[in-house]
């Protein structure tokens, strides 16, 4: 495989690429007993290259579980430059979720689903403090990638410091000591930032914050992994966003 491409597997990430982007799909390799005749009809209607193989073949072509009989060769996973994404032309303006140091490519899949599925979010990523989105990190998404932006960059603090330059307002979570979630009303046009489950938001981006916010919880001692925690955040913004 070419250094510019990389494996999408799995239906829903191939049916939700072929619907969104199908000039991104360079070729598809089908199992022989693959059975949706949905994408087989998309496949043939867009004129993608396309070879039924045998299922050992294809676990050649891509070593995962949950093939699901489909694996396509597409171009490269290419991050939306975040000033682009800050001075867009816009009425709504994008609610920003900075990810620092998230190195589970599971979480980062899940987060972008979630936020695929709520709409009006970007997602930002430390180039040196974060995973990449690769093609577990796809294969999770489902597809969301093809609905959010993704921006990654060098440097979070000055990001953070663009944002509010441009008229965001920056939110942290925090674990303990935070404003409660339920009773506080968040500031728009919003950067919400997420830090690693075993650290937190690191300290340097502590000066960055308007504000801390910390989920309420009566129950066991324990936390929420970075995805729950995000999905929980993201359906609060998404219904303040709205009143």
């Amino acid at each position: 495989m070419a250094k510019n491409s990389m494996f999408l597997y799995g239906k829903n990430s191939v049916l939700e690429r072929l619907n969104a982007n199908p000039q991104s799909i360079k070729r598809i390799f089908v199992q022989e007993n693959f059975d949706s005749p949905e994408i087989m009809k998309i496949i043939k209607s867009s004129s993608i290259p396309f070879k039924y193989v045998t299922e050992n073949d294809l676990i050649r072509i891509k070593r995962a579980e949950r093939l699901q009989g489909i694996v396509a060769e597409a171009n490269k996973f290419t991050y939306t430059p975040f000033k682009e994404l800050l001075y867009r032309p816009s009425e709504k303006p994008l609610t920003f979720i900075f990810l620092d140091s998230i190195n589970d490519p599971h979480n980062l899949g899940s987060i972008i689903r979630i936020l695929a599925c709520f709409g009006g979010f970007a997602v930002v990523l430390h180039k040196h403090g974060s995973c990449e989105v690769n093609e577990t990190v796809l294969h999770v998404a489902s597809g969301g990638e093809n609905f959010i932006h993704v921006s990654m960059v060098t440097n979070l603090s000055a990001a953070l410091r663009e944002a509010k330059d441009a008229g965001y307002w920056v939110v942290g979570t925090v674990v303990e000591g935070g404003e409660d979630l339920n009773k506080v009303s968040l500031p728009f046009p919003l950067c919400l930032v997420l830090g690693s489950e075993g650290k937190g938001i690191r300290h340097g981006l502590h000066k960055q914050l308007d504000l801390k916010v910390s989920l309420p919880m009566s129950g066991a001692p324990l936390s929420f992994n970075v995805a729950m925690a995000c999905a929980i955040f993201s359906y609060e913004i998404a219904k303040q966003r709205t009143q």
